[in-house]
């Protein structure tokens, strides 16, 4: 089964890699060629790793495994949280924590303390404490919430990793090694392939690279699971919008799409309510020349 195509594969830039002096000569053998200094990722063996990588996950997923998806770089955070709780799988989008897995009963131990301090400010027992405690409180509930909060329902360890750019998460690829548990990572050209047990070869810099590996691997989960969203309600799932986007929006582009989505819904369009104003204006000049008229035939009259 074929999960991505060559088509989607260009347009997504995947085969873009690193500058041919960051690479890691255990990668060359996905390398197609080189093109001024950069390396490009020869898609056929992305195709083949991909399937492999992808069969591997399905199976996971359709035993009940977890899988943990990985990725602290800019690019993925955004990405991959949207993709994993669309799929109802834990993820990892901050700074991977020293032992999170290899000292998984300490980290057990801090998120029950994150949903204890959620307890305490959803039910407002946390005013019984003063106002410089609830700040403090607060803060180490927000620190909770960015480097453990994707976690908080994963109870056990993860049967496999997803990972984002393995050499930026070493770490994470070292304790997964040492646990025993499979790796699975999107690779670019300076990675180390000897310590994943499988690759995806492709560019891990690229917003759309990333949102279209990670977003297929997301529909696959579904589909094996039953193939409904999980964070989709009834509502949602009647409109052809969904929680993950192409790229990213800025604020500024917010505000206009807003605008634009505000004026369209309007009944009368500007553009004609500035044509009935000047209508209006001229009916209303035409309405006073007539009464000067009228006053001065009246006037002349008189004179007679």
């Amino acid at each position: 089964m074929s999960y991505l195509g060559m088509k989607q594969l260009l347009e997504a830039g995947v085969h873009f890699g690193h500058e041919t002096k960051r690479c890691n000569p255990k990668m060359k053998r996905y390398i197609f060629a080189e093109r001024n200094g950069i390396f490009i990722i020869d898609l056929q063996k992305t195709l083949v790793e991909s399937e492999k990588a992808f069969n591997f996950l399905r199976d996971v997923a359709a035993r009940g495994g977890t899988i943990l998806f990985v990725g602290a770089k800019k690019q993925a955070q955004e990405i991959l949280a949207a993709e994993a709780k669309r799929c109802g799988m834990p993820f990892i989008n901050e700074r991977w924590l020293g032992g999170l897995m290899t000292n998984f009963k300490t980290i057990r131990t801090r998120v029950e303390r994150l949903k204890d301090l959620e307890a305490m400010f959803a039910d407002e027992s946390i005013l019984r404490f003063t106002k410089k405690e609830q700040i403090d409180y607060g803060k180490e509930m927000s620190r909770l919430q960015r480097y453990l909060g994707g976690i908080r329902d994963m109870t056990r360890l993860p049967d496999a990793l997803f990972i984002i750019d393995p050499t930026k998460e070493a770490i994470a690829v070292k304790e997964a090694n040492k646990l025993g548990i499979a790796a699975v990572a999107l690779a670019d050209t300076d990675s180390d392939p000897d310590v994943l047990d499988f690759i995806i070869p492709g560019n891990d810099d690229a917003i759309r690279s990333i949102q279209l590996v990670t977003s297929r691997l997301a529909d696959v989960i579904i589909e094996v699971r039953g193939g409904a969203d999980v964070e989709v309600t009834t509502e949602e799932a009647d409109d052809d919008d969904r929680e993950t986007l192409p790229t990213p929006m800025s604020g500024p582009e917010r505000a206009i799409h807003e605008a634009a989505d505000a004026a369209a819904a309007d009944d009368t369009p500007a553009s004609s309510q500035v044509f009935e104003a000047q209508q209006d204006d001229e009916e209303a000049d035409a309405d006073v020349g007539d009464v000067d008229a009228e006053i001065g035939s009246d006037d002349e009259e008189e004179d007679d």
